[in-house]
């Protein structure tokens, strides 16, 4: 019986620190998302932004660095041997590349479209 008590001790503790990782994740998402979408209001403003949207999860908003429109937070979740802290990064979806660097196969953004009739006017 002491076995079967200690057993579930373990796995109580190991799923309270996976509870408290995934929480942490999820409100470091966020709240990157949350400042990359205020990047034109400022760092401090979009920074801001962020740390409610943390606090609004359940989650400590520990570094927040806004550098152009992308957005790097550090979050944290839970106390003691049971915390957990994420790093989450939230910016543009367009990738942007030198002129000329497209991946191969890849036609330029200017390039017409390969494969498709031109018009033909009557």
């Amino acid at each position: 019986m002491a076995v079967l008590c200690l057993v579930f001790g373990i796995v109580l503790a190991l799923g309270q620190a996976v509870v408290a990782r995934h929480r942490a994740a999820g409100g470091a998402d966020l709240a990157a998302l949350a400042a990359a979408d205020h990047w034109a209001r400022g760092g401090t403003a979009a920074c801001a932004r962020a740390d409610r949207v943390a606090r609004a999860q359940g989650v400590r908003l520990v570094r927040c660095v806004l550098t152009g429109q992308v957005s790097d937070v550090t979050a944290a979740s839970g106390r003691g041997p049971f915390a957990a802290e994420v790093r989450a990064r939230a910016g543009p979806a367009t990738d942007v590349r030198a002129p000329g660097d497209q991946p191969p196969g890849v036609p330029a953004p200017d390039a017409p479209p390969t494969g498709v009739p031109a018009p033909v006017s009557r």
